[in-house]
Order: structure tokens, then sequence, then C-alpha cells
């Protein structure tokens, strides 16, 4: 009778509310419904399941969360211990993936980036350099590190390197938008993990949207941090976290990319990579000790072994080919892994109501940041936490308003490694960098955080782009490609004019402006009253229905065929040989007479 009565109290949620008796197993796997179940609440997996919104949801118990946390037969538990292991292998991988997908990047991206980051320009092409060099190198903390050293070796002045470190906090979402395009498969996944990913780009750019105007005039994050700076800085040891211990062995055997090209050419150490190339090995040996003179792939400076796409006598297209093809593995490797993890978490949380989901997953904001932050520097990478966390966004087992403060928490954790790199130069300039990253993340939080109305700014944003998806799944590429290339690289060639020294592309720019603002007023005026907003609408319905229509198009034809051939069973029609027989006999009867 106790075991009974334990037995409803952990399926509480699949009882009779009139008799208290629990459901049998087939009848739980027949209800797949809130509406359906005597409760009314929704579980992991019911067909209606994305209809539920936050507000819907009840509140469980901790007592609940535990019993169906801890309460399972000895089957269920190997189950679950199985379950574990796989997810432990998938997310591995996935961090591989995203190792790999960063180390091409630099390969593919090194050479470019490396020449933005060491053009001395304006504030307007600083914070588009600080988009496009993140964007190229997918990594926030390589673009800030390298902007620290950059300061430290005199080869940019501080003013600059603050624009380029905000353009690095916008550039670094990019890499968890792609992973939310890996749940393109459903509507509704997309949807959810397409608005936790852009709400990192909406905090982001509302935050420059304020500070980088105000630190053009007042200089505010640069005078707060120069009262803060000690007399000097000694030297320190770069700290490599625990994660990429773990990671980084593996992605060390496939590809290494050599970080020294970027800040040599950010330097004007190298005028171009064509200085580094061709590769040459001692004697032909390849590992560290002998390859003295190599290019974008380099070896593995503490085992002295080479990774698998190094290359003796390669050219920079050798290089740039290598880099091509890793991007091409990871992006199959994370697109593999992302599959697994959703398609296994989604197995293990079958059936889980979502009261018990929605309470252990939504604890305290300021608490999330502290958990974002400190899974951030664990991995040294925001864009690793963030594109591990979307998945799970895109599941519905973290909601949106609490995927916002983890990352925000991970804004401020990436910058523990630019401080870092401060500490290793002399130069007290560096660390004023590294600080001025913390303060502008910290103050963008007190503004777009605390106050609920502000908090709810960011957060509409973002759930609106992910509506936006629901009527054409090709948005976030495009998303992507103006956000992340398009305008940055627009507004940099704009500014182009201005660091000439010529009155003639002044001139020449300032009509460029002019054409650029008086565009975007028309756009808005267009949008606002012209019915702009139902005719973009209208255009991408259209675009997902004919992609819909194209993909449904074989399932289409098949059906036709069986039930024409349906009716011509059911009719007595002659088949389409005999008809032509028919019309054969008919013309020569013709003829005959």
């Amino acid at each position: 009778m106790a075991d009974s009565a334990v037995e409803v109290v952990k399926d509480e949620n699949f009882a009779d509310e009139n008799t208290g008796k629990a459901i049998t197993e087939d009848e739980k796997k027949a209800v797949r419904s809130r509406k359906e179940r005597a409760t009314g609440t929704t579980h992991f997996g019911d067909q209606d399941f994305y209809d539920e919104s936050p507000e819907e949801i009840g509140d469980a118990t901790w007592g609940e969360v535990c019993r169906s946390c801890c309460v399972h037969s000895g089957e269920e538990w190997a189950k679950i211990f199985a379950g574990i292991v796989l997810l432990c292998f998938f997310l591995y991988f996935f961090l591989v993936g995203l190792e790999l997908l960063g180390s091409s990047a630099k390969v593919l991206g090194g050479c470019s980036a490396g020449n933005l980051l060491g053009n001395d320009t304006n504030p307007v092409a600083a914070l588009m350099i600080g988009i496009l060099a993140t964007v190229l190198l997918q990594s926030s903390s390589t673009t800030t590190s390298i902007v620290v050293s950059l300061v430290g070796s005199d080869a940019i002045g501080v003013n600059q390197a603050i624009y380029m470190i905000m353009g690095a906090n916008i550039g670094t979402s990019v890499t968890n938008t792609i992973v939310a395009m890996g749940q393109m498969g459903d509507g509704d996944q997309l949807e959810r993990a397409f608005a936790g990913a852009t709400v990192h780009d909406m905090f982001n750019f509302l935050s420059v949207g304020l500070l980088f105007p105000l630190e053009i005039i007042t200089h505010f994050l640069a005078k707060m941090t120069e009262a803060m700076l000690p007399t000097e800085v000694g030297d320190g040891d770069k700290w490599e976290g625990p994660i990429k211990k773990l990671v980084s062995p593996f992605g060390k055997l496939i590809i290494i990319p050599n970080k020294n090209v970027i800040k040599d050419i950010a330097t004007g150490k190298k005028e171009s990579c064509e200085d580094y190339y061709p590769v040459n090995c001692t004697d032909g040996i390849r590992d560290y000790k002998h390859c003295k003179k190599v290019g974008l792939i380099t070896c593995n400076k503490k085992s002295g072994s080479c990774p698998a796409f190094f290359q003796n006598g390669a050219t920079k297209r050798d290089d740039e080919i290598s880099g091509g093809v890793v991007l091409f593995l990871s992006l199959v490797i994370l697109i593999v892994c992302l599959i697994g993890l959703v398609t296994l978490l989604q197995k293990m949380l079958l059936g889980v109501s979502t009261r018990i989901i929605y309470k252990a997953t939504n604890i305290n904001g300021y608490l999330a940041m502290l958990v974002g932050c400190g899974i951030t520097i664990l991995v040294q990478s925001s864009s690793i936490t963030t594109s591990s966390l979307t998945p799970l966004v895109g599941m519905g087992v973290i909601q949106l308003e609490q995927m916002y403060p983890l990352t925000l928490g991970a804004n401020i954790g990436t910058t523990f490694t630019a401080i870092l790199s401060s500490l290793v130069s002399t130069k007290v300039e560096a660390l004023q960098v590294a600080l001025c990253h913390l303060f502008f993340n910290i103050f963008g939080i007190l503004i777009w955080y605390p106050i609920p109305f502000m908090r709810r700014i960011p957060l509409n944003m973002a759930r609106m782009l992910g509506k936006t998806t629901r009527i054409w799944r090709g948005f976030p590429l495009v998303y992507i490609l103006v956000v992340f290339f398009v305008i940055p690289g627009i507004l940099l060639g704009i500014s182009a004019f201005f660091t000439q020294d010529s009155v003639g592309f002044t001139v020449l720019g300032s009509f460029v402006v002019i054409a650029v603002v008086g565009g975007i007023i028309y756009s808005v005026f267009w949008w606002r009253y012209r019915d702009g907003k139902a005719k973009c609408v209208t255009c991408m319905e259209q675009r997902q229905r004919r992609k819909t229509t194209f993909q449904h198009i074989p399932d289409d034809m098949d059906y036709l065929k069986s039930e024409v051939a349906k009716l011509k069973e059911h009719t007595g029609l002659a088949d389409e040989e005999e008809d032509t027989d028919v019309e054969k006999g008919s013309d020569e009867f013709e003829a005959e007479k």
C-alpha cells in the first residue's frame, strides 16, 4: 500500500483526479496533450508542448523536483547512466567542433584580421574592425587578447582599442547564432533557439548603441580605468582552463593556427602573409624543433609534434585549403553532435512535467549570471558557453528569461582572458584596455537588466526575431550575413573616406553618409507608413511557401499517382498504352475509309 502511494505521488501528474489511482504506462503514452490530462499540466514531448507560455507554467515544489530526479527503478537508473555517458560523448565532440571551428577560422581569416586590427582609424571604423575581426576569428577572447597585446606594444592607442573591444562584444555572438541554425528542422525549436541566440546580440547592440557615443564624447571608460591603474604591471603566466585542456589536445592533432601571424601583421613586423611562405622544415623533419619557418598552420610547442594538416613546403593557398576543409569538418561535427544532443535530451526528458523543468532551471537571475560567468572562465570562451546553452533553449529546457542572465554572465566571464593577457605585458595601458572591457559589460548589465522595463526590451526584440523564423526559415542566414558582414563592411568602407587626408574623399564621404542616412529615414517611413512590414512578411511567406511546396512535390506526385491508379481501377479506364493502341486503330480505320 505504501509503495502504491509513493507511485501515485511520483507520477501525480498522471493520476486521476477523482480516484487518485496512477495511470498505467500505456495510458501515459496515449496522453500527448495537456488538454487530455486530468491535471491540465504540460509534459515534455506533448503535441502542444510549445503552446504553453512561461506565465501558464505552474509552480512545482522542490520535493517534486527531487522525486522526479532521484526516485527511479534499477532499470531506469541504468538507462539514465547510459544517457549521461552518451550526453558526455556528444558534448565533448560538440566542444571539439567549436574548437576546430575557431582554429579553422583563424587559419582562413588570420591575415585579413591582422590587417584590420593593425589599422589606426576613427572610432566607427575601429568598432567595425572589432566586429569583422571577431567574426573572422570566431572568438572574442582571441580578438581582445590581440588588441591588448597591440596596446602593450604601442601599435594602437587605448581609445581605439576600447572601440575595437566594443565591436568584439558584438562579433562574438555570431557563433551561437550559427549553432541555432542547426535546429532548422523543427520550427518550434528554431524559433526558441534563434531567440535564445539573438538575445545576446540585442544586449550587445543596445549597450554599444548607448555607451559607444557616450565614450566618444566623454571618454568616461578611458578616464575611469586610467584612475584605477597601478604604477606598473608584473609579468603573469598564461592560464588555460580545464575544459580547454580536455578539448585542445584532440583539436591540436588536426590543426593548430599560428596566432603569431595575426599579431605580427597587426603590429607591422610582417607586411603580409606571403612573408611566412613557403613552409620550411630542416631535413624534411616535421616537428616544432625543425620547422622554424611556418605559415598559418604551426606545430605544437609543448609536444613538438605537428598536426595532421601541417605540410612541409606548403604555400599560403595550401594552408587556406586545409583551413577550409577543417571548417567544413567542424560544421559536420557540430551538426551531428547537435542532433545527437537534442535527440538524446528529448528522450531523457520525455514525459517530465514542465512544472518540474521550470522549477529546476528557474534560478535567481543574478545567481544565473554567476553561473554563466563561472562556466565561461572555465572554458575561456563566451561563444562556447552560449553555443552550448542555445540548443537547450530551443528544446524548451531553459526559458529565454533564464538564458538572458546566463548570457550576461558569459559576457563578464570572457573579460577574464583579456585581463590575464594584460598581465603578461608590462604596459599598464594593456591592463587599462582589459578593465575597459570589464566595465563596459558591467555598465551594460546595470542599464539593461535590473529594471524590469529595460530588461524586457532586449527580450522582446529577441522574441520578435525568433517569431520571424516562423514566417521564413531562411531568415537566420540572411540575418547573419547582413548584421555581421554587410552592415559592418559598408560602415567600414564609408569611414575609409574620412581617413585618406584628402578633401575630395572627405566631401565624397559626406555625400555618401547623407545618402545612407536618407535611405535609412525613407526605409523607416516605408516600413511604418507604406505597409513595408506587411510587404516584407508577405515576401518571406511566399519564399517559405515555395520552399515547402518544392520539398513536398515528390510526396504529392506519389500521392497523385496512387489516387489516379485507384480511379482507373474503380472506373475501368484503360492505361495510357491501351489508349494509344485504340487511337492507332482508329487512325487506321479512318485511312481505309
